[in-house]
């Protein structure tokens, strides 16, 4: 997958428990029309996750997450067969099975430390592999997380992993530097002050700050209720260089690459 313009990769949780969206789509017809309403407003992919990685997640198990997945990746590929669809996934067997339905991209939050031999079955499939920072789990991830400079251990840590899935046959690297995912408040933005030295890794740059609580905390507002601060950072993601913005919320991040992009194409 070439990126040289910013994508927007829409968010779509088949779960009962997200923490923005769980419960709402978990009917395969549901989460077709939202699928359907995401790339109308814009969305250039769609991503799926069918286990919830939010603080404190409960463990799902394979084959319900499975279930989840696989019906609504089949209507999405059937209704929308030109739609570039992402799976959010760690395991390696479900990754397998969605890669050999249809799915583009495999969206691994633990950058193949959970299930090694993902990489191998990514690198086989010929897909573009989006890799994640995550300190600890999604069960202890926000217990303590500690670093003594979060911006540099975590380029560190990606450009190894990164050379890993290289080593492991994968073309097309993506990485993530995992907003709130093992980090404090100040561990995020201090991160969002830094993002242009990701660029380094040679790589394209997804960047998800949508509905989190670095967002909701910092500001004391409702997730419903941050949006046009998430379009903040997404503009400031796009100036430092992101190609991959993941969001609940398609339009206002639509409308960021749109001004991004004019501001861009003037004259200097």
């Amino acid at each position: 997958m070439e990126l040289k313009s910013p994508r927007i990769m829409g968010i779509l949780n088949v779960t009962p428990d997200s923490f923005s969206d769980g419960g709402q789509y978990l009917h395969p017809g549901a989460a077709l029309r939202h699928a359907g309403l995401l790339l109308s407003q814009g969305a250039d992919m769609i991503d799926i996750g069918g286990a919830s990685s939010k603080p404190g997640a409960e463990h799902v198990s394979q084959a319900d997450e499975l279930n989840r997945i696989m019906p609504v990746l089949q209507l999405i590929k059937r209704h929308y067969p030109e739609a570039i669809v992402s799976i959010d996934t760690w395991r390696a067997e479900v990754a397998r099975h969605a890669l050999e339905a249809g799915a583009d991209i495999i969206n691994d939050i633990t950058a193949g430390t959970a299930e090694p031999e993902i990489m191998h079955i990514v690198a086989q499939a010929k897909a573009p592999y989006l890799m994640m920072h995550m300190q600890g789990t999604p069960q202890n991830m926000q217990i303590s997380p500690e670093y003594k400079d979060v911006s540099k251990e975590i380029l560190e840590w990606l450009s190894i992993r990164i050379r890993i899935a290289r080593e492991s046959g994968i073309l097309d690297v993506i990485a993530d530097p995992g907003f709130g995912f093992g980090k404090t408040l100040v561990h995020n933005y201090t991160l969002v002050r830094d993002l242009k030295a990701f660029t380094g890794l040679g790589v394209p740059l997804a960047v998800g700050f949508s509905r989190k609580s670095m967002l909701t905390r910092l500001l004391q507002a409702e997730k419903e209720d941050v949006t046009e601060a998430c379009t903040v950072l997404h503009y400031k993601a796009l100036e430092a260089g992101a190609l991959i913005l993941r969001v609940h919320d398609v339009k206002p991040a639509v409308h960021a690459v749109q001004l991004y992009q004019y501001l861009q194409s003037l004259p200097a």
